[in-house]
């Protein structure tokens, strides 16, 4: 990731990742909570989380540099069985640290193969596989290894919002979800809105919106018909609710942001 300027705020569902920054200032927002991380910090995001992401610190002579990785359930979960065992405990949805010299050795060297290209196939892998350990053993290792377990809380919530993902324009029924994280209504309802900041309807509305903000920018100025096909039966709740996330009426934030160069995702 490299900017030469501040960038403009870009909405997007990220996925489970760390992101860690060399130099400059990079702020991630989930619903209220406002996540600023500069040069030998590092942020760890959970799960898949509607968030707003970008530059907050660059310029021409300092730009912002840094780098992130995603986070594989999978990969988490075999290195698991090597790993000391640890007490449960809730993870954060998002969480910024600062990287320790053993996390940041394997950080250099494995930004140093961008030189060796032809290292990389052999190489890469093995450097990857020691970041993910020392995040493993490090301030946030207990949410990194909720992501490689299977039952663990994080992992259940996991399952509820790939369901409000895959239906968001459908009516949201709560006890469904919480059938699907394996959990009553009540404990449900807890654990959803510790990891992610919000209820499952504030989640749904705002994936609906940052989709009907993709669609509009990308294949539609018809305002109405994105609304209805993000899940709003009526355009001047959709229209409101969409001013009040993104600061501008739907018509007139596409404008705006069509006129902008094509964001880069990974400043999300």
């Amino acid at each position: 990731m490299e900017s030469h300027a501040p960038t403009e705020p870009l909405s997007a569902v990220a996925r489970p990742s760390f992101a860690i920054v060399a130099q400059g200032v990079k702020r991630t927002v989930l619903a209220e909570q406002i996540f600023d991380y500069g040069p030998g910090q590092f942020a760890v995001i959970s799960l898949d989380l509607p968030v707003t992401g970008h530059v907050l610190r660059a310029g021409p002579d300092r730009p912002f540099l840094g780098m992130g990785l995603t986070l594989s359930p999978a990969a988490i979960a075999t290195l698991l069985l090597d790993a000391p065992t640890a007490a449960r405990t809730d993870a954060a949805g998002i969480a910024v640290s600062d990287a320790t010299s053993d996390l940041l050795d394997p950080i250099i060297r494995l930004l140093h193969l961008l030189d060796r290209p032809e290292d990389i196939p052999v190489l890469a892998g093995a450097i990857e596989r020691e970041i993910l350990w020392r995040l493993i053993n490090g301030e946030q290792g207990a949410t990194i290894r909720q992501i490689g377990l299977a039952d663990s809380r994080l992992s259940q919530i996991s399952r509820a919002i790939r369901r409000i993902r895959a239906g968001y324009a459908e009516p949201l029924r709560i006890e469904d979800l919480a059938k699907v994280a394996g959990m009553s209504v009540t404990s449900f309802h807890r654990h959803f809105r510790a990891v992610t900041a919000m209820s499952p309807l504030q989640f749904q509305k705002r994936i609906r919106l940052q989709e009907a903000r993709t669609r509009l920018i990308t294949d539609s100025h018809d305002v109405a018909a994105v609304g209805y096909a993000v899940g709003y039966d009526s355009p001047s709740q959709f229209s409101r609710e969409y001013r009040r996330l993104f600061g501008a009426p739907p018509g007139r934030d596409a404008s705006r942001l069509q006129a902008l160069p094509p964001p880069d995702p990974t400043m999300v």
